[in-house]
């Protein structure tokens, strides 16, 4: 588990960068934390980090934005809405975890039980309007800080 502080959304675009790199596909990348917390500029940086260079947004009215053409594909999930597990199935979510990319989970606690073990879990606290900190923890994330 590593801490982080964040400054700005940069810091925190950059911090996605960087964990990006140490990714190998296969991976979840399960967000924690409310609104405004900083989950898509993170994943901003891991969809620069991972070589797309098209625009990112959240997925909120989408459930899933795809990502496709950098050095491994990124899945950004919106799980808000998920309440089961006939919910998550119909998402695709499983199948996505089949194709060898990355998964980013905004509202990873609604999916809990079917996270895989080598899930990153990012964790965001606000401080105060613009600095968060931000735990990163699980997965390839568990050796020497990003």
């Amino acid at each position: 588990m590593h801490k982080y502080i964040s400054n700005s959304p940069e810091e925190t675009e950059e911090l996605g960068v960087k964990l990006a790199k140490k990714l190998t596909g296969g991976e979840v990348v399960a967000f924690k934390g409310g609104l405004g917390m900083g989950k898509t500029c993170f994943t901003r940086g891991l969809a620069k980090g991972l070589g797309f260079d098209g625009e990112v947004t959240s997925p909120t009215f989408a459930l899933i934005n795809e990502y496709i053409g950098g050095r491994l594909p990124l899945y950004h999930f919106d799980m808000y809405r998920i309440s089961g597990w006939e919910d998550l199935y119909s998402t695709g979510f499983f199948e996505y975890l089949e194709q060898g990319g990355v998964i980013a989970a905004e509202w990873s606690e609604n999916i809990e039980n079917a996270l895989p073990d080598n899930t990153v879990t990012v964790s965001f606290t606000r401080i105060d309007d613009n600095i968060r900190e931000i735990v990163i923890s699980g997965g390839c994330a568990e050796g020497e800080e990003i």
